[in-house]
C-alpha cells in the first residue's frame, strides 16, 4: 500500500461537505500523477469498513480503502496498477452487514458534449432521451443515468429508495459550463422513486422533483418514478401512414372533449384507468361518430381541481389513471378503432409549486425574474421564459416528445392570448414593452413559430391548434407568410357571438341575427375550430341545456338547433362531453356525466340520436367538411330575414358539385309555404330534420322533399316552398 491522504484538506472539506462540483474528479479510481499506482476513493455514509475488488479481471489488485479522519470519505491506493480498471467496493457497517455494488463514481458521463451544445443553443430534439431518468446497461452494469439543468446550483444530488434519501451518497458532477448535473447509479431499476436535492444559489437545501420525469407517484406525493416509456407495442402503423398522407383541412373532423376523470367512474368516486375507459369510450365515441378525441391536460398535475392546466410533469402522463404504457394503450386502441387523439398542451405557464419548477435551482430558471414578466396575473401561475435557449428546448422537446413516445394526432395549445402580449390581464406599469416599445411579446411569438415548424417537420400530419382569444393575425397561416403556423384557430368569437344569440328568448332574436352571420366576415382569415368547450359550462355559465330558453320541449328544441348549426357551419367541430345529450347540471369535475338523464325522459335521448346522426352525415357528405375553407363552400342564401328570425345558407364541394342546403327557423313560430332559394334544379330531398319524431320533435318537415321551381328569388337561379318546423334545423341536399 502507498501512503494514504492525497487529498488537500480543502479538497477533503468539499467531498465530506458535499459541496465539490466534480466529485467524480476526487472519488472513483484515478492512476497517480507520478506513474506510481492508482488511487480509489468513495464517500460511504454508515461504512466501517471498504474493499475495493476487480469486477472482470481477478488479476486485477484488490484493496482495503481507509476513512480520512472523522468524514465518510474512503481512500486507498496500489502500486499493482498503472491505469484504472472496473471495480466493486465491499462496505461493511458497524453491525457486520455486508454489501457490494459497482462504485457509482466509476463510470464516464453519459451525456456528450453534442448533446450539452444542442441543448445549450436550444435546439435538441430528443433532449427528453438526454435528462431526467435513463436506465442503461454500462460495462456490464445495469443502472440508471441521472441527469438534470440547474446551472446556478451550488450542489445537486439524486436521492431515492435506493440510497435512503440520502443527499450524501449520490452528489452528482456538472458538466463544464452546461449547467447539466450528471451522475449514472448502477443497479437502480424501473420504478425506483426519486428527486433532487438541491442546495441552491443562496446555499439553501432544497428537495426538487424531475423537469424530465416520465412517470410520478400519485399526487399529493411527488417523487418522480424512473420508467421506460419505449417498451410499449404499438400496432397503429396503418394510421400513422394514412395521417402522414391526409390532409386535415381537406377532412372531416368532429371532436369529442374529455376530461378523463369525470366522463364515466367505476363507483361514486373512483374514475377508470387509462386501459379500463379504452373499451367503453371506444364504443361510446365510434357509435356517436365523432372523428377525434381531445383530452383536457393529461400531463401530471398535482392540483386536480385545475383539471390539468397547471402542470408539474410535462414528460409524464399523469398517474392517476395508470402508467405511461397504459396511456399509450388508450391512444394506441383509439387509433386501431379509427379514432385521432388531440391532447390539451400547456406551454402558457406552469404553477408556483415550491418542489416543481418553481425557483429549481434556487433562481428564477424556467421563468423570468422580473414578476412584470414571470408571473400571470390570472392565475397566480408562471410563465415561462420563452427568450431562453434551454427554456425554448425544454418545451419544444416537450411537444416531440408526446408526438413521438405516445403518438399523439394533435395538441391544442391552451391560451395562446397570454403568451402574445405582454400586457395580457396587466394594467399600465404592471408590464414592460417590448424592444420596440409594442406589447408584443416577441420570444413568445418566435417560439410558437419555432414549435410549429418542428411539429410539421418531424411529424407531418400532427395538428397543432391554437385557444387564441383575440384578433391576432395569421395565426393559422405559416411563418413564411408572417403567421404562427398553427393548423388550426379556435373561433372564440364564433363559439361568443353564438351562445349570446341562443340563450335570449326567440322574441327578442330578430334584433340581434348578426350575431350569427358576424362570423362570415372573418371566416377565411383562418382555419377555425368552432368550440363549444369545457370552459362554456363551468363557473356558474350554466351547461349548454340549462341557458337554452322556453320549457323543456323549447330548450331541447333550441339545442338540437345550436349543435345542428355548429355541425352545417364551415369549419371544424369541437363539444364537450355531456353536451350531445344535453345535460342539465354544469360539468362537475369530481363526479361522473348524469348518464341516468339518458333514461329520464325523450330529450335527452333525442339530443344525443341527434348529434349521432349529425356526425354520420357529416362525415359521409363532402360538402360540409371539404371546402371548408374555400371561398366557394359556404354561401349566404338568405340571411336577412330579421323578422322571421329564419336563415338559410349552401355548403358547397366543388369535387363533386354537390350541394347542400341548411334553414333554420330561429323561433317557435312554424312556416308553412316558406319560399328559399335553391342553386340548382331538380329534386331535393330532407336528409336531416332537427324536428324529426326521432330526436323528440313534433315530427314536422319536408318529407318528400322539394322540387326546385324555375322562380329565382335571393340571387339563386330555382326556389321552392318549404314547411320550418319550429325551433328546427332542416337540411336538403340535390338528389
Amino acid at each position: 500500500m502507498l501512503a494514504a491522504m492525497l487529498l488537500t484538506a480543502a479538497e477533503l472539506n468539499s467531498l465530506a461537505s458535499l459541496v465539490h462540483q466534480s466529485p467524480h474528479t476526487l472519488l472513483g479510481m484515478h492512476p497517480l500523477g507520478d506513474g506510481s499506482g492508482v488511487v480509489a476513493r468513495t464517500l460511504i455514509t454508515g461504512a466501517d469498513k471498504v474493499e475495493l475488488t476487480p469486477t472482470h479481471d481477478a488479476a486485477k489488485p484488490r484493496f482495503e480503502l481507509q476513512r480520512l479522519g472523522n468524514t465518510d470519505v474512503f481512500e486507498g491506493t496500489t502500486p499493482a496498477a498503472s491505469a484504472v480498471y472496473a471495480y466493486d467496493l465491499t462496505v461493511t457497517d458497524v453491525a457486520g452487514h455486508q454489501r457490494k455494488f459497482r462504485d457509482a463514481y466509476s463510470f464516464w458521463p453519459t451525456v456528450g458534449e453534442t448533446d450539452l451544445h444542442l441543448f445549450n443553443e436550444g435546439n435538441h430534439r430528443q433532449l427528453y432521451d438526454v435528462l431526467g431518468a435513463h436506465l442503461k446497461t454500462l460495462d456490464g452494469v445495469k443502472g440508471v443515468a441521472f441527469a438534470v439543468w440547474a446551472p446556478n446550483a451550488r450542489r445537486v444530488s439524486v436521492i431515492g429508495n435506493f440510497n435512503e434519501w440520502d443527499g450524501r451518497c449520490h452528489a452528482m458532477r456538472l458538466l463544464g459550463s452546461s449547467g447539466v448535473w450528471e451522475i449514472f447509479v448502477p443497479d437502480v431499476a424501473e420504478g425506483a422513486l426519486y428527486k433532487f436535492e438541491i442546495l441552491d444559489a443562496h446555499g439553501q437545501l432544497m428537495v426538487k422533483t424531475d423537469p424530465f420525469g416520465a412517470f410520478f407517484e400519485l399526487p399529493p406525493k411527488q417523487a418522480a418514478i424512473v420508467w421506460d416509456t419505449q417498451k410499449f407495442r404499438w400496432s397503429d402503423d396503418a394510421w400513422l401512414n394514412a395521417r402522414r398522407e391526409a390532409n386535415v383541412l381537406r377532412a372531416p373532423m368532429s371532436i369529442y372533449e374529455v376530461h378523463l376523470g369525470s366522463w364515466k367512474k367505476k363507483s361514486g368516486w373512483e374514475a377508470f384507468g387509462y386501459r379500463e375507459l379504452a373499451a367503453p369510450l371506444i364504443e361510446y365515441v365510434s357509435r356517436l361518430g365523432f372523428t377525434h378525441v381531445e383530452f383536457l391536460p393529461v400531463a401530471e398535475h398535482a392540483f386536480y381541481p385545475s383539471w390539468g392546466y397547471q402542470v408539474t410533469g410535462f414528460y409524464a402522463p399523469t398517474s392517476r389513471y395508470g402508467t405511461p404504457e397504459d396511456f399509450q394503450y388508450l391512444v394506441n386502441a383509439l387509433h386501431g378503432a379509427g379514432i385521432g387523439i388531440i391532447v390539451d398542451w400547456v406551454p402558457a405557464h406552469f404553477p408556483r409549486d415550491t418542489w416543481a419548477l418553481a425557483q429549481f435551482d434556487g433562481t428564477a430558471l424556467f421563468e423570468h425574474a422580473d414578476p412584470k414578466q414571470g408571473a400571470h396575473q390570472d392565475w397566480g401561475t408562471l410563465i415561462f421564459n420563452f427568450g431562453r435557449h434551454e427554456v425554448r428546448n425544454f418545451l419544444a422537446a416537450n411537444a416531440l416528445y408526446w408526438c413521438e413516445r405516445f403518438h399523439i394526432d394533435g395538441l391544442r395549445v391552451d391560451a395562446v392570448a397570454s403568451m402574445l402580449y405582454l400586457d395580457y390581464s396587466r394594467q399600465e406599469g404592471e408590464w414592460i414593452p417590448n424592444k420596440y416599445g409594442g406589447r408584443e411579446n416577441l420570444e413568445a411569438v418566435d417560439f410558437l413559430r419555432h414549435f410549429n415548424h418542428l411539429i410539421g417537420t418531424e411529424h407531418p400530419g400532427v395538428m397543432t391548434i391554437a385557444e387564441e382569444s383575440t384578433s391576432w393575425p395569421m395565426v393559422s397561416r405559416p411563418p413564411w407568410l408572417g403567421g404562427l403556423g398553427f393548423t388550426l384557430k379556435w373561433n372564440m368569437g364564433w363559439m361568443h357571438d353564438t351562445l349570446g344569440y341562443f340563450k335570449r328568448d326567440p322574441i327578442h332574436r330578430r334584433y340581434h341575427q348578426n350575431d350569427l352571420t358576424f362570423a362570415m366576415l372573418y371566416h377565411y382569415h383562418e382555419n377555425f375550430v368552432l368550440p363549444l368547450s369545457h370552459d362554456e359550462v363551468v363557473h356558474g355559465k350554466g351547461s349548454l341545456r340549462r341557458r337554452m330558453p322556453g320549457d323543456d320541449w323549447q330548450a331541447a328544441a333550441n339545442l338540437r338547433l345550436l349543435l345542428g348549426y355548429q355541425w352545417l357551419f364551415p369549419g371544424k367541430k369541437l363539444l364537450f362531453m355531456g353536451c350531445e345529450f344535453g345535460q342539465v347540471n354544469e360539468w362537475n369535475a369530481n363526479a361522473e356525466l348524469d348518464w341516468w338523464l339518458l333514461a329520464a325522459g325523450p330529450y335527452h335521448l333525442g339530443v344525443q340520436r341527434w348529434v349521432s346522426d349529425l356526425n354520420a352525415y357529416y362525415k359521409s357528405e363532402p360538402a360540409l367538411w371539404r371546402g371548408d375553407y374555400d371561398q366557394d363552400g359556404f354561401w349566404w342564401v338568405d340571411c336577412s330575414d330579421h323578422a322571421n328570425s329564419v336563415l338559410s345558407f349552401v355548403r358547397h364541394d366543388r369535387e363533386s358539385g354537390r350541394h347542400v342546403l341548411a334553414v333554420l327557423n330561429l323561433t317557435p313560430n312554424p312556416h308553412s309555404g316558406y319560399r328559399v332559394g335553391l342553386p340548382v334544379a331538380g329534386r331535393w330531398r330532407e336528409v336531416l330534420n332537427s324536428n324529426a319524431a326521432l330526436y323528440a320533435g313534433s315530427d314536422t318537415g319536408n318529407p318528400l322533399g322539394v322540387t326546385a321551381e324555375d322562380y329565382s328569388v335571393q340571387n339563386q337561379r330555382y326556389s321552392a316552398l318549404f314547411t320550418l318546423p319550429p325551433l328546427s334545423l332542416t337540411v336538403l341536399a340535390t338528389v
